[in-house]
């Protein structure tokens, strides 16, 4: 088999993300006769907060760039960021980085243009539904959950990132404010924007209409490593 380019993977955003995207780029590289060859580094994410709490990208850029330098001293070609949250600051991150970065905001763009998804709400860390994507998604109505509800879903998100495993009350916890946005809101779809997410739902499991970001992010990925 052949191998991929050399991947690095800024790691650690949380743990279950990290191997949310290792198994299932392994899997589909496998699937494509590639023999995957990837790089991991563990960043660390209380960090990653303080710098998007302080507002401070250029911070976080070259927080993250000191992972990507030593992602491309250990081989990389390209490097990915398996969490959205850190990409709060991928602008400046494009801009200063020493290797392409796979963002996940472009494969979402064209994955919503698809589905025709005009009015979404957003699951992740207070930081990412609070910033409406940062600005990402033009022409994309974002309605924003109700105060108590964004406390409520970034903090079952940051307890799911740090413990790496779902139970049943979180999932419970999530589906009754998806199906609240739904029914009060008119909301489409919920876009779970952060990874570790995909311990609790998936696209055919949820039992409401959402849209994996990771899933998007992982084709792109994927895309860029077939020859």
């Amino acid at each position: 088999m052949q191998s991929s380019p050399c991947l690095g993977l800024i790691g650690g955003l949380g743990v279950g993300a990290t191997v949310h995207y290792y198994q299932r780029l392994a899997h589909g590289c496998e699937q494509r006769g590639l023999t995957l060859d990837i790089v991991i580094t563990n960043a660390h994410t209380p960090r990653v907060f303080a710098y998007v709490e302080a507002k401070d990208r250029a911070g976080l850029a070259q927080y993250l760039n000191q992972h990507i330098h030593r992602l491309q001293s250990a081989g990389a070609e390209l490097a990915v960021i398996p969490a959205v949250t850190p990409h709060y600051g991928i602008d400046e991150l494009v801009a200063t980085s020493p290797l392409p970065i796979v963002s996940i905001f472009d494969p979402l763009r064209q994955e919503l243009s698809r589905r025709a998804l005009r009015r979404v709400a957003i699951f992740g860390t207070r930081f990412v539904i609070e910033s409406d994507f940062f600005g990402a998604l033009a022409g994309v109505e974002i309605v924003r959950p109700h105060p108590n509800e964004i406390d409520l879903i970034h903090t079952t998100y940051v307890d799911l990132a740090a413990a790496g495993k779902s139970s049943p009350e979180k999932r419970d916890t999530l589906t009754a404010v998806a199906r609240t946005l739904i029914a009060r809101d008119g909301v489409q779809s919920i876009l779970l924007a952060g990874t570790d997410l995909t311990l609790i739902f998936d696209e055919t499991t949820a039992g409401f209409p959402c849209m994996d970001c990771a899933a998007a992010h992982l084709a792109e990925i994927l895309r860029r490593l077939t020859p």
